[in-house]
Parts: C-alpha cells; sequence; structure tokens
C-alpha cells in the first residue's frame, strides 16, 4: 500500500504530494526488557515528560524510552541519510556530527560536512538541554531532503557531545515541527522554510500513526488525504501558538470526570509516546482502569483484563475522542503497561498513545488542530 502511495505521489504535481513513510520499531523500553536491563536503565534514566515544554531559551527533550515512530531524511549534497523523530513538540532540526566521539553518537550515523558541497558552517554554538544531560554543538546550513523535496540552506544543529541515553534511541536525531517562537538560537524550523520556498500547497502537515504494523505510518506535509479518514474533522483553535497547545475540557470514565475536572491545557505532540498528566490525575485513571504502580511510575494491568477494561473519553472543543483499552495498553513481552505518564506540571500531553486512534492535522494557516475518526 505504501509503494501505491509514494507512486501516486509521483504521478502528481510536486508541490501537492510531500510525504514521508514512519517506521514502527521497538522502543527502547522493548530492547531493554528483552534484555532485563530496563529495571537499572529506569532507575538511571528517570522519565521526566515536561522537560522539553520549559521554555528557557533552549530546546529540551526528555528520555522517552517509548518511541517508536521514526522517518527517513537526508542532509547534503550528496545526500547522508538520516532517521529522526519528527516532533511537533520541539521546533529544531539536528543530528548528529563526525566531531562527536561520545557513547550515544557511536550507535548513530554521522553528518559529515565535508562531504557535502553545498555545506555551509554557521560558526554558532547550540546547546540542548535533556531531562538527563545535554547535546552540546554547533548550527549550519544545508539542503534538506525531506520525502524527496529538497528544502535549500536550512539551519539544523550537529552534535558534538550528547547525553548518554540518547545511544539507546533509535532514531539518529530530531526533526522539530513547532513553532519558530520556541526554537533553540530562533533556527528557522522545517516546514516554515516548506512554507516560504513555495514546497508546499497548504500551510498545513498531517499524521497517521499505524498502531501495530512496522509500515504504513507516514507524516504528510501541506495535505489532507481523505481515504486516513471518514466523517467530519472536529477543528480545535489552538489556545498557544508555541506548540499545538489547545484546551481540553475534561477527561471522563463511563461518563464520571476523572481528570481535568474544570478544564486544562494540553498539548498534542507525535514527539512523545505516552499521554502524560498531573500526577494525581493519572494516578486516578490508573486506579479507574485497574492499574498497580511501581516506584517508577509504570502502571500495570493484567494482560487477561484488557477487553473488559474501560474505554476513556477526551473532550475538546466539546468534541468527545474515546480511547479504547485495546490502544492505551501495551503487551511488552508478556507484561501489559498502561500508557498513562504522570508528571508534576498541570499541562497534559497528548502523545501517541491518542494520536494512533484519529488522523491528526496541524494546520498552521489558521492555528488549529484537525481530528478525524481513522477510516
Amino acid at each position: 500500500m505504501m509503494k501505491l502511495i509514494l507512486a501516486l505521489c509521483a504521478l502528481v504535481a510536486l508541490s501537492e504530494c510531500f510525504r514521508v513513510p514512519l517506521i514502527k520499531g521497538k522502543t527502547v523500553r522493548e530492547k531493554m526488557m528483552e534484555k532485563g536491563l530496563w529495571e537499572k536503565f529506569r532507575k538511571e534514566h528517570p522519565y521526566s515528560p515536561m522537560v522539553k515544554f520549559v521554555q528557557d531559551g533552549t530546546e529540551s527533550m526528555t528520555n522517552d524510552a517509548d518511541m517508536s515512530y521514526y522517518g527517513e531524511i537526508s542532509i547534503g549534497t550528496p545526500g547522508q541519510t538520516f532517521t529522526v523523530i519528527f516532533d511537533s513538540g520541539s521546533s529544531n532540526l539536528w543530528v548528529p556530527s563526525v566531531s562527536c566521539t561520545d557513547y550515544a553518537c557511536q550507535s548513530h550515523k554521522k553528518f559529515n560536512p565535508s562531504a557535502s558541497s553545498t555545506f555551509q558552517n554557521a560558526s554558532e554554538a547550540l546547546s540542548i538541554q535533556y531531562g538527563t544531560g545535554s547535546m552540546t554543538g554547533y548550527l549550519a546550513y544545508d539542503t534538506v531532503t525531506v520525502g524527496g523535496m529538497a528544502i535549500q540552506n536550512q539551519i539544523f544543529g550537529l552534535s558534538e557531545a550528547e547525553a548518554t541515553f540518547m545511544g539507546s534511541m533509535a532514531a539518529d536525531g530530531i526533526l522539530g515541527l513547532a513553532y519558530q517562537s520556541i526554537a533553540s538560537d530562533d533556527a528557522t524550523p522545517v516546514f516554515n522554510n516548506m512554507v516560504s520556498q513555495g514546497l508546499v500547497s497548504q500551510d498545513l502537515f498531517s499524521v497517521y500513526l499505524s498502531s501495530n504494523e512496522e509500515q504504513g505510518s507516514v507524516v504528510m506535509f501541506g495535505e489532507i488525504d481523505t481515504s486516513y479518514y471518514t466523517g467530519n474533522i472536529y477543528w480545535i483553535p489552538l489556545s498557544s501558538e508555541t506548540y499545538y497547545q489547545i484546551t481540553m475540557d475534561s477527561v471522563t470514565i463511563n461518563g464520571e470526570t476523572v481528570a481535568c475536572s474544570g478544564g486544562c491545557q494540553a498539548i498534542i505532540d507525535t514527539g512523545t509516546s505516552l499521554i502524560v498528566g498531573p500526577s494525581s490525575d493519572i494516578s486516578n485513571i490508573n486506579s479507574w482502569v485497574g492499574a498497580t504502580t511501581d516506584q517508577y511510575g509504570d502502571a500495570t494491568v493484567s494482560c487477561s483484563n484488557i477487553q473488559s477494561m474501560p474505554s476513556i473519553t477526551f473532550t475538546l472543543n466539546d468534541y468527545t475522542f474515546t480511547i479504547p483499552a485495546s490502544s492505551y495498553v501495551s503487551d511488552i513481552s508478556g507484561t501489559c503497561i498502561t500508557g498513562f505518564g504522570g508528571s508534576s506540571d498541570s499541562l497534559w500531553i497528548l502523545g501517541d498513545v491518542f494520536i494512533r486512534n484519529y488522523y491528526t492535522i496541524f494546520n498552521r494557516g489558521n492555528n488549529s488542530m484537525g481530528l478525524a475518526k481513522l477510516a
């Protein structure tokens, strides 16, 4: 099916069709659990999901051990290929450089500036703070190719030192899709340049995340594909044009409000795997679904109970979006964990556990989010 879609894309005007297949690979958690190393890793690298949303002039990331969606881009002339997380919760593009000798860089592809005829050094330092360390490097300009479309003079970061936990991630780097207002060093994001260089026909991008297949997931630039959804697109205005932040009315189970009582703020984020909320609210949700939470915040349920567990409804802009237990529980090597993470912040993150259930449109043209039921 994906080959057919890409073939169709090649037949239409280049400015109309602009998409990147995403690979759903094994997560850090899955790899670590298979090797019996998860508990040790969890102690050393605590999950701090809100760190990336602290606006302090640097782009922050966190150790997200459940990320599983990666896409391929190339940088330079001729192109050097990298896998990146297409992250709607940050705004910078960065990949490792050949001058990085840290453990984290040894397991990833590294960009070689001397091998690109279009490379230009911006001679400006870059520092990105992580929940468990930092990445330092420098900024540069080069041609970045995404989905076969070449973006000229794109500013991006090259890491020279990376936090150790990055070595466990499958992706080489990050491609941020949020607004320029939160970009480290005010670097122009890739999508902004796609629009300003006339590469996309609409000022929006959309995402379909497959639940269990390795293939099928895709990010589409400048395009809403009607084959991915059925019924209406429900539009939700952004409450902040930094991340894709919206107002959430409530979270309910069987008609009872279990979280976000009286309303709250939420970010729809492809770069966070779980649904994250204030620890007290998340504890309440996990209690309602019959989960037991350990000291690290992992909530487990009996795998045999999934069919009888309740659905959870998120109300956004008076529209209801319901997530079944089969979608918010993951079976990892016989251990079933819920897809909810607690934080000390009042902000919610609707990550991949939520996005997998809906065709999701990030509309920059009118600063809104579109959600539609999957076809």
